[in-house]
């Protein structure tokens, strides 16, 4: 790690100073990169909702330390002006101490400081502790009544037989069942599968009133990412019958799991675990080394919660949503 004064650390971000080829193979050394901080990802927003992306290199005493992504909608010259910094920021190896967050978020106060007609959304790439929430009170960042943000990561990296050895007993029983199952599993990174797997989405959703991603900005993303590359699909078949369908978006070095449906005979049968188990595999041959499960909470969908937690993954809360 390198060595810091911890009562003189300096934090400065420099914007828009990389071309994006540099970005990108900066961003593909971050371990836990997220779907929200990736540049394919910000572009579709600025598409859909009108905004404006930065893209910042974060230096701490001047030593390149991480990156950080806002979006921003301003008009009148920015007196009417909205901050947007979702999951940031992501640090190289050996930043991100205690000490280099303060920073961070103290120059991202000074840059943005809150003041009548500027809206901030700020949901920190932090775990939920007492140290964080204190730190960010005190740089007068106003916590928001809503529930931390949880997942799962995956290392991916991982021999299978150490995954394998790590999958709780039910989750390894249930794939052993998909395992026996005459499933044909199709692995497709051109989107052939988005129609089919929209009309479940959407049929999921109605019937059971959950909130989610819309299938327009799902649509969005695919249009951004499969261009390069990096969105996969995953179907499993039964006979010719689709049965169960996972939905991946790739981003650096690490992936999200985005959504997926099962039929009710492709959950007899495990089909979710099936097609989540392989696609370790597959995403591991692409160059991913850590695969984000997605939110996860206890309020309205403890089985999903469940379930991504029978990979073995380590949960992580995030501090929340702040203005």
């Amino acid at each position: 790690m390198p060595q810091k004064n911890n009562n003189k650390i300096q934090c400065h971000i420099e914007w828009n100073a990389l071309p994006l080829a540099v970005w990108e193979e900066k961003f593909a050394q971050i371990r836990r990169s997220n779907l929200l901080q990736s540049y394919e990802y910000a572009r579709v927003l600025c598409r859909l909702h009108r905004q404006r992306a930065r893209w910042g290199l974060i230096r701490i005493n001047d030593k390149e330390a991480g990156l950080v992504q806002i979006l921003e909608v301003g008009i009148l010259r920015n007196l009417v002006h909205t901050l947007l910094l979702d999951r940031g920021a992501l640090w190289f190896e050996g930043y991100g101490s205690p000490e280099d967050v303060v920073a961070f978020f103290t120059t991202i106060a000074k840059t943005f400081p809150a003041r009548f007609l500027r809206g901030r959304r700020i949901l920190p790439e932090l775990p939920d502790t007492e140290f964080n929430r204190k730190a960010l009170e005190d740089l007068r960042y106003k916590r928001l009544p809503r529930q931390g943000y949880e997942t799962i990561w995956l290392d991916i990296e991982q021999p299978d037989d150490t995954l394998r050895a790590q999958l709780k007993g039910k989750w390894r029983n249930r794939l052993n069942v998909a395992e026996k199952a005459e499933f044909a599993i199709d692995w497709d990174w051109t989107g052939k599968d988005l129609g089919f797997l929209l009309k479940q989405y959407e049929a999921d959703k109605a019937s059971k009133g959950f909130q989610s991603a819309s299938s327009a900005l799902l649509i969005a993303l695919a249009k951004g990412f499969l261009p390069r590359k990096k969105m996969l699909i995953g179907t499993a078949r039964l006979g010719d019958t689709p049965v169960g369908i996972v939905l991946f978006f790739l981003h650096g070095s690490s992936a999200t799991y985005q959504t997926g449906w099962a039929s009710a005979l492709g959950k007899n049968h495990s089909a979710h675990n099936i097609l989540l188990w392989q696609a370790c595999a597959v995403l591991r041959q692409a160059g991913i080394k850590d695969l984000d499960l997605g939110g996860v909470n206890d309020a309205g969908a403890a089985g999903v919660k469940a379930f991504k937690e029978g990979m073995g993954g380590e949960l992580v809360r995030y501090v929340g949503q702040y203005s």
